[in-house]
């Protein structure tokens, strides 16, 4: 929700701004202050018809961090002065639209390029991401480990891809790995298990089992994006239990994919059993399961065998792993006038590293950039095609390929649907 308050002198400035900002904004009635304060903890941003000092004086006993903190922003009859949470953008959305000047801090802060790469990658952050964010902040050198080539954003230039002697090290990887001082991991949810088991198999066997994937197969836990086993299997109450209790000990939850006897048959797995094979009508259940949950949850992107299958208390359990490839979104900017344009286009220019266009286009969106961010104006399917973050801008309602890209890619039509 984003709420637009105004005292009656200027609510019908906030009716007409609420409409330029689409179905989510709300104009609520009554003082500004009380209304604030009941709807704060619903919020995504807010708007302040208010100057600064008295808005910063409302918000301040509300505020708690950046990261749940809702993008605050006051106007007044010059400027939308970006005042908590992550309000660059929305400022400069905001006095787009109401033809002022925003004023932030000049560009996007750290925790925001942290917190959101977490959330890009669908990922668990396991370390004090806020002291990492004081080191990046000071100007320290830290060290990004990426073993597995996930495509990430601009990083700030004392972010390095080796060396030493590093106040601190971020790994973006979805193996297990013991904690360690100065350590930030961001693990990806990559990993579908496939389960197979005998019947009356209990919960507590099934989750034995799936800790080995830890012990033994070197896995991150938390990187579990789905459980996947046979049809026959769906019902199996050890089966669903597990599941169940791995989204409580998690805070997640995760789907559990079942698929057709004949169609694991068709999966190559270096591990098949004759015995599975005369009592299912597959020789794998586990591995093949496994994969093929990542083939679907993939949609089209490679994928490899993790953990190959062991048995334990007459449960077998394995994990396939989703591999990254490139990411290609295509952006129209519309007519050229940044208020034509959403936030779900600036939030993907914001997320690539590289931006490719025409000097005009990149022009447009310059104001937006993160520091660091490389400016091309050709070669995105290349880039994206060898695990880049890519963003292709282009005016009009949306840029096409002329071939295809080995990337996942996104178009984003980029203008407001009026």
């Amino acid at each position: 929700m984003i709420g637009v308050f105004a005292g009656v002198t200027q609510r019908g400035d906030a009716a007409d701004l609420a409409g330029l900002l689409g179905a989510d904004a709300v104009v609520p009635d009554g003082p500004v202050r009380p209304a604030v304060q009941r709807l704060w903890a619903r919020l995504g941003a807010a708007v302040l018809f208010l100057d600064a000092g008295s808005a910063v004086r409302l918000i301040a006993p509300l505020l708690r961090d950046r990261r749940s903190d809702p993008a605050v922003v006051c106007v007044d009859a010059h400027f939308v002065v970006a005042l908590a949470g992550a309000a660059d953008t929305f400022a400069r959305q905001v006095a787009d639209l109401l033809n002022r000047t925003a004023v932030v801090t000049g560009g996007p802060s750290i925790d925001s390029v942290l917190d959101e790469l977490v959330e890009q990658l669908d990922a668990t952050a396991d370390g004090d991401i806020e002291a990492c964010t004081a080191a990046i902040e000071a100007g320290d050198k830290v060290v990004l480990r990426n073993p597995l080539g996930f495509p990430l954003p601009a990083l700030p230039p004392n972010v390095v891809a080796g060396g030493e002697d590093a106040s601190w090290v971020i790994v973006v990887d979805d193996r297990a790995a013991s904690a360690k001082d100065n350590v930030l991991r961001i693990v990806p949810r990559t990993l579908v298990v496939g389960v197979g088991s005998t019947r009356g198999a209990s919960a507590t066997s099934v989750g034995a089992a799936l800790s080995e994937l830890d012990a033994q197969g070197g896995l991150d836990l938390r990187a579990i994006k789905a459980f996947a086993t046979a049809d026959a299997k769906a019902d199996e109450p050890g089966i669903v239990d597990a599941v169940e209790d791995w989204g409580f000990w998690h805070g997640d939850t995760a789907e559990l994919l079942t698929f057709p006897t004949d169609e694991l048959a068709e999966i190559g797995v270096p591990n098949p059993s004759s015995v599975v094979r005369n009592s299912m009508g597959t020789a794998s259940v586990a591995e093949a399961a496994a994969l093929r949950g990542a083939q679907i949850i993939g949609h089209g992107a490679p994928v490899e065998l993790a953990a190959e299958k062991f048995k334990r208390d007459n449960v077998t359990v394995a994990a396939a792993r989703v591999l990254p490839r490139g990411r290609l979104a295509l952006i129209g900017l519309g007519p050229g006038d940044a208020e034509e344009r959403t936030p779900r286009a600036e939030a993907e220019i914001r997320r690539a590293a590289f931006v490719v266009g025409t000097p005009e286009a990149i022009n447009s969106v310059s104001p937006i950039l993160r520091s660091g961010t490389e400016v091309r104006h050709e070669g995105a399917g290349d880039l994206a095609a060898h695990g880049a973050a890519v963003a292709f801008v282009a005016f009009g309602t949306g840029p096409t390929l002329d071939n295809p890209v080995e990337a996942d890619v996104i178009v984003v039509p980029g203008v407001w649907d009026r």
